[in-house]
């Protein structure tokens, strides 16, 4: 065969760099997008952060403006000192309705104010024990013995090794025996926070029990459960237990609640994990007798031309391409982020407009909602609507929800109507909150008390969501 030339015409689809950006930005949370924000400001000299919105004297670029096809520089300067003398006088796309009415509201940094202390970082489980050990009267031997054992601790307080697995794994040349562990154990359960070092949750409750003053009410008693019925306590067996102390129910109820007030990850309160703290990009009030979802623009980047730069690239009419690629890839980020809060304003407007009963009367009267009927109401695709309701946040009265929140599968009613999977879930919490704890009622009981209530729910889906609710079953909620 001899090769040849052909010349073929095609068409595809491919995303332009500007919406791969918007894309990208619509799907980060508010934490991420302004970490990607200073990430580009950083890179880019003609974008520099505001300090607070103004909705009257905004210097951004209008969020309907397209950006300018340099062809040449001289070109490209004049088209952009056009575009910036056309926008100079127009409002952000975006209006602060917070901002007039004082809620999430910046307020200005005062000189005079005295500067806010730096709290000093926590203390962990390690530094705590190490400063008991260096500060007990024991030996450089035991010292050393018991800081092995403190490295050797989890995150809650347990020794998960075994003493015989750890005295095999040290060098024999230290001479530390079996014996010697054990020693240095014993004086590691003896310190601050109790129950720390123990091998077992069983150990951890008893260190925890002998660590109480003698004349604590029923400690002894307290002692021998945890040691002997500790199983049948959990399981609620409390006529076996009842017989074996030869006790009464009001003596059991305050073994009981001895029991279960003790702290079963001691080692936990010293945890030095980073809070999440959630900043919520809508916010819902009432107005009018109706729920309404506004921005809240505190969640939101304060993005802005740096006019030094544009005044140089107007002035000198030979400054390298890149300024002016720059100064378009700036206007076009300005474009994106305010298109994104206008998206998740849409959405969430459409999910409160659904959900006014929810805001009115709480989760029992939550509606069933699917991404494509929000998708269709906007006309969006049901993709975009994901990723708006994906690690978004919502301030309500109610509490602070994710989009996502409102959305969830439904179950059919004998009306031939539909109830949402959260409503039946809060009627489920309902109902155990309500019962009698001495008959718990049952996943059967509870299914055939939905269902003279018109909704049918079979027993494994109400097993289902209590589980989901962390609800332990019926003979785990039984008391006495």
């Amino acid at each position: 065969m001899k090769p040849t030339l052909q010349l073929k015409l095609s068409q595809q689809l491919k995303l332009t760099p500007q919406l791969q950006q918007s894309i990208r930005l619509l799907q980060l949370s508010t934490i991420e997008l302004n970490q990607e924000i200073e990430r580009i400001v950083q890179e880019n000299p003609l974008l520099e952060l505001r300090e607070e919105w103004d909705s009257v004297n905004d210097e951004n670029v209008n969020a309907n403006e397209e950006p300018v096809d340099f062809s040449s520089n001289e070109d490209g300067l004049a088209a952009a000192e056009s575009q910036d003398d056309a926008l100079a006088d127009e409002n952000p796309g975006i209006e602060s309705e917070w901002q007039q009415d004082g809620v999430f509201s910046d307020n200005s940094f005062d000189d005079d104010r005295e500067a806010p202390q730096i709290p000093d970082k926590p203390i962990g489980l390690r530094e705590h024990l190490n400063f008991q050990t260096n500060s007990s009267q024991l030996s450089e031997q035991e010292k050393k013995i018991i800081s092995l054992l403190i490295d050797s601790l989890d995150e809650n307080g347990y020794l998960m090794q075994d003493l015989t697995e750890l005295q095999e794994m040290l060098p024999a040349e230290l001479g530390i025996s079996l014996v010697d562990l054990e020693h240095a154990l014993q004086c590691l359960q003896c310190f601050d926070p109790p129950g720390v070092g123990a091998r077992s949750l069983k150990e951890c409750l008893l260190l925890q029990l002998q660590a109480m003053p003698v004349d604590v009410c029923h400690r002894d008693q307290a002692i021998k459960v945890v040691q002997d019925y500790l199983e049948k306590l959990a399981l609620r067996d409390f006529a076996q237990i009842k017989k074996q102390l030869a006790c009464d129910d009001e003596s059991l109820r305050a073994i009981q609640k001895l029991i279960t007030h003790l702290n079963p990850k001691p080692g936990a309160q010293f945890s030095t994990q980073n809070e999440r703290y959630i900043v919520p990009e809508i916010t819902v009030s009432k107005k009018k007798g109706t729920w309404t979802a506004r921005l809240n623009m505190s969640a939101f980047p304060r993005l802005n031309i740096n006019h030094l730069y544009v005044n140089m690239l107007k002035q000198d009419h030979h400054c390298t391409r890149s300024l002016v690629d720059q100064l378009n890839e700036a206007k076009w980020l300005i474009k994106n982020i305010e298109q994104r809060a206008q998206t998740i304003l849409r959405v969430a407007g459409a999910i409160v407009q659904r959900q006014q009963q929810f805001f009115e009367h709480g989760e029992v009267a939550m509606r069933p909602l699917v991404l494509r009927e929000i998708a269709d109401t906007l006309n969006l695709h049901e993709s975009t609507v994901s990723r708006v309701t994906t690690q978004k946040f919502m301030y309500t009265p109610r509490g602070i929800f994710e989009l996502k929140y409102f959305f969830g599968s439904h179950v059919a009613t004998d009306t031939g109507g539909a109830c949402s999977a959260t409503a039946i879930r809060a009627l489920i919490k309902q109902l155990v909150q309500e019962e009698n704890p001495k008959k718990p009622l049952s996943d059967n009981k509870i299914s055939d008390i939905l269902e003279q209530q018109g909704i049918v729910v079979a027993r494994r889906t109400v097993a289902k969501y209590r589980e989901a609710l962390q609800i332990p079953a019926a003979n785990l909620r039984k008391s006495f």
